[in-house]
């Protein structure tokens, strides 16, 4: 039987007179690669952030590992976010003012991990990322693709069980890209961690075990595993 990991129901987000989801049901299985596709302005990255708990909606429900995420306060919130998933957000969003070695050490350090084996574990996934040689640089010295998997280097340094990725190629030609897809999906399966990909190419797309469809704001598709 499919363990559900992740899952939402009748979940409704709204920006103003937008109406970003409109009644969406979504299961994921622990282990499950998904990609959310669909037109730009569809709803995925408002989904992806109800998903992982950034945004709360305002009707249906959230629920991680049977608890209910929508329902928690923003303090319990961020804290299951920096202990169980790992999300790499469009533009890499690193913190400026910090160097990208620092900035891939932060949520282990806000956990309260050794000062030096953060660093060394920031370093481990930089250079697997192949930008260890900018480790010392700070973001606005990247370009779009080395910013981009700085921040997968974040997300993946605290092993979490769910990684959400919003567009985590946009940035990269084919082959960076390609190189990318491959640190993430190798590294998620060997730890049987489930990952949320949104994407608006079908090339990412096919990397994924299961593929559901955005339109206005509900799924073109079935969100609910069979």
């Amino acid at each position: 039987m499919t363990e559900v990991i992740l899952s939402t129901r009748a979940v409704e987000k709204s920006f103003g007179r937008t109406q970003a989801l409109r009644g969406v049901s979504l299961e994921l299985a622990r282990g499950e690669v998904l990609a959310v596709t669909g037109p730009s302005g569809s709803g995925k990255s408002s989904l992806l952030h109800c998903l992982s708990g950034i945004l709360r909606p305002e009707a249906g429900e959230v629920r991680y590992n049977g608890q209910r995420l929508d329902d928690l306060a923003e303090a319990p919130r961020t804290r299951l976010r920096r202990r169980e998933f790992g999300i790499v957000l469009q533009f890499g969003q690193l913190v400026p003012e910090l160097t990208i070695e620092q900035n891939v050490a932060l949520p282990l350090l806000l956990e309260g991990h050794d000062r030096s084996a953060a660093r060394t574990a920031a370093r481990a996934w930089l250079d697997r990322l192949d930008v260890g040689k900018l480790a010392a640089a700070l973001p606005g010295e990247l370009s779009g693709g080395e910013a981009q998997r700085a921040a997968l280097a974040r997300a993946l340094v605290t092993g979490p069980q769910v990684v959400f990725a919003d567009e985590p190629t946009g940035a990269l030609d084919t082959v960076g890209g390609e190189a990318l897809l491959d640190v993430l999906l190798s590294t998620t399966r060997e730890r049987g961690a489930s990952v949320v990909l949104v994407t608006h190419d079908n090339r990412v797309a096919a990397h994924a075990d299961r593929e559901v469809v955005l339109v206005d704001g509900a799924f073109a598709a079935a969100g609910v595993l069979s």
